[in-house]
């Protein structure tokens, strides 16, 4: 027998052991699915963060306020009840409550926002507006909702 080196020696010729090397490539499928999810969640969510004070506004067609800064939002619901955000507040309280939400000493630097439901005695939205503006509260803004488009 001869003890050459053949090729059914126990070596392979011509081919090497393939090395296992690590994946270069990100895989975002997991990443892409997180941010959908995370979409839905803020999609939904972002409407419920408004005031929780429900009232129906009026109907105007004015656009949209630009603010820089984070308006203090006074309520006043159908039946004239005043809110400071979602606390209740007596029309005596009503400058230093929003004095303190708005937390400034200087009231004219600071956007109020009036929110008054439609069927809100006329009177309870102006002794508030006056109310306010008496207090130095010059940035008055009141909210109303956009006026679906006439038809015909």
């Amino acid at each position: 027998m001869a003890m050459g080196g053949g090729a059914g020696q126990g070596h392979v010729r011509g081919r090497r052991r393939a090395k296992k090397r690590p994946l270069s490539e990100i895989n975002v499928t997991p990443l892409v699915d997180v941010m959908l999810v995370l979409l839905i969640i803020f999609m939904i969510s972002a409407p419920l963060l408004t005031v929780g004070v429900p009232v129906e506004l009026p109907q105007t067609e004015a656009g949209a306020v630009d603010t820089d800064n984070e308006p203090v939002t006074v309520s006043i619901d159908r039946d004239g009840a005043i809110f400071i955000d979602k606390d209740e507040t007596s029309y005596d309280q009503l400058l230093d409550r929003v004095g303190t939400a708005a937390g400034t000493d200087d009231p004219s630097s600071k956007p109020v926002f009036v929110r008054a439901d439609g069927r809100a005695p006329y009177q309870a939205v102006a002794r508030v507006m006056a109310r306010l503006s008496a207090g130095g509260f010059t940035k008055l803004n009141l909210i109303t909702d956009t006026a679906p488009e006439p038809q015909g």
